[in-house]
């Protein structure tokens, strides 16, 4: 090669490779990719974990990629139940999905959706229970979830009683040691005269085989999550109350993304992914119960006598629960008037 052509062919090559560089600033996205963490203190098997997978994927997918959810199950970002919606307000991850009963009485509003037999008109489904809490989050739930976005609500479908002995009569319960989450199922273990114990939802199968309880409160679903077919041997229908959660967004993580970013979020979240999500639970409910019958779990239903005493003993729990919130200067009657109707 002369070395008199060395010139053109660098120039060429140059060029070449400006127009590449060209070609690729334009395949780019208008602004860096944004990645969200959200943690959840729930066993990657949940259908929380489940359901922010497909959150992720849809994220990425209507974002061309830009907006990424890497997601953290069973406590590995932010810890326990009782100190997840703290990991988000304070930013340790972008998002949190996690219990309210976890940390008693900080939610007093919110929970009083967790009283006994308490839910919307209607057939009384996860589905509906979500959505409806959503749409009521922005006028009376904000305040007690201040320094986080909430995204949407879920509820649970009714917790029911599993334990190592069979539960037949209101007298059974008599002196039981029951796991629960949320005031109001502390209240309603201690009106039925079981002795309520505070175990972490990932503990309470441990704490059952080795004596600390006789029983926990737990969906069909929650129960086959964490493996609770494997010590306890009987499961109470019908359940008698909902547990509360929240998808919540530290609002800093929110305000850092782009405008349309942030209306992605806006359209894929609310009382709609509420109602998706809690259609996802009542199907889980039916996998779960089929699950812990194969493991041997034998369901007793309560006789109607015997139901009819455990709602006389829980009512007069909802009429001071809502008192202690009104009287407290929060909304109690008006929210539970709105759930309910």
């Amino acid at each position: 090669m002369s070395i008199n052509r060395i010139p053109f062919v660098t120039a060429v090559a140059v060029g070449a490779v400006c127009l590449a560089g060209a070609a690729v600033a334009t395949a780019l996205p208008a602004h860096a990719a944004s990645e969200l963490k959200a943690c959840h203190f729930l066993p990657p098997n949940h259908t929380a974990q489940k359901a922010l997978v497909a959150w992720g994927e849809e994220l990425a997918q209507k974002s061309n990629g830009e907006l990424k959810l890497t997601i953290y199950p069973a406590g590995q970002l932010g810890g326990g139940a009782n100190r997840q919606f703290d990991a988000a307000r304070n930013g340790i991850c972008d998002l949190s999905f996690s219990l309210h009963g976890a940390t008693p009485g900080r939610y007093a509003i919110t929970e009083l959706a967790s009283l006994p037999f308490i839910g919307p008109s209607g057939e009384v489904t996860s589905a509906l229970m979500s959505r409806r809490l959503t749409e009521l989050a922005p006028e009376y739930l904000a305040e007690e979830h201040q320094g986080l976005k909430i995204l949407w609500m879920a509820v649970t479908p009714r917790l029911m009683f599993f334990s190592k002995e069979p539960i037949r009569s209101v007298e059974d319960f008599n002196g039981l040691k029951v796991r629960y989450a949320g005031v109001q199922f502390k209240n309603l273990i201690d009106a039925l005269d079981a002795v309520p114990l505070p175990v972490p939802p990932p503990e309470t199968t441990d704490a059952m085989s080795k004596g600390i309880i006789d029983a926990a409160t737990f969906p069909f679903e929650g129960a086959s999550s964490f493996d609770l077919g494997t010590v306890a041997r009987y499961g109470l229908q019908p359940g008698v109350a909902s547990a509360s959660f929240a998808l919540v967004m530290n609002p800093n993580s929110y305000d850092r993304l782009p405008d349309d970013l942030k209306a992605l979020i806006d359209e894929t979240t609310g009382p709609d992914a509420a109602e998706a999500y809690g259609a996802s639970w009542d199907s889980a409910e039916v996998e779960g119960k089929e699950k812990l019958l194969a493991k041997g779990v034998e369901l007793i239903v309560l006789p109607d006598a015997e139901l009819a005493k455990v709602k006389a003993i829980a009512e007069p729990q909802v009429q001071t629960a809502v008192k202690a919130v009104d009287d407290a200067g929060k909304p109690g009657t008006a929210f539970l008037d709105a759930y309910t109707k």
